[in-house]
């Protein structure tokens, strides 16, 4: 399980790198562990700009692909929540600040910077970018591809454990797996994913 002000800070930290030009990050292996691919971080994020033509449920179907989950009623980070056409999204790398966004019809009409437990307006926005929920956070297509790859290792370890005769070892190995591609192949993401980020990340065998 993470922690979730480490998990917070880990994802401010991942935000700031992509977004600022003065940022250095010394930190320990156990800090870096588990941390997904960076460019996928990229490319998943979320571009909202007012007058962009957005329609309601493009929006709350992006954030779901972006591993947020809608609550209305325990509203904490990496959540949101849809009022009509106001849609407020809390990021899983700020700690007070909530992003809202009205859409008039399908347009996005203004953006705020407000305080999640006052509703509070703090500043106005013009355009802002939505970084995922976590760092595992995966394009669909690269999924396919990764789940292809786990799935003909899997073979492989099946064939030589079953060679072996470590029965046992074969069938909570290949249980445990399945189980992992159903969750990947169903929510982009599963636990203990980063012990498949070579096929997620598209690396080769042996390649840092």
């Amino acid at each position: 399980s993470r922690n979730e002000n480490i998990e917070r800070l880990r994802n401010s930290a991942t935000r700031s790198l992509l977004e600022r030009r003065d940022v250095i990050i010394v930190a320990s292996i156990s800090c870096i562990y588990g941390l997904g691919s960076p460019k996928n971080y990229r490319e998943m994020a979320m571009p909202v700009e007012v007058g962009q033509t957005l329609e309601r449920d493009d929006l709350l179907r992006e954030l779901t692909k972006l591993q947020y989950a809608r609550n209305n009623l325990d509203f904490r980070r990496g959540t949101f929540r849809a009022r009509g056409d106001v849609i407020e999204i809390f990021p899983s790398y700020e700690e007070e600040e909530v992003i809202r966004v009205e859409l008039f019809g399908d347009e996005v009409e203004r953006m705020a910077v407000v305080n999640p437990l006052r509703g509070e307006v703090l500043r106005s926005l013009e355009r802002t970018m939505v970084y995922p929920a976590n760092h595992y956070v995966t394009p669909e297509d690269r999924i396919l591809q990764a789940t292809e790859g786990i799935s003909e290792e899997l073979d492989e370890r099946l064939h030589d454990l079953n060679k072996q005769d470590k029965l046992l070892e074969a069938q909570r190995l290949e249980q445990r797996t399945r189980h992992d591609l159903e969750l990947l192949r169903t929510i982009g993401v599963c636990p203990g994913i980063e012990n498949y980020s070579r096929y997620i990340g598209g690396r080769q065998p042996g390649e840092r």
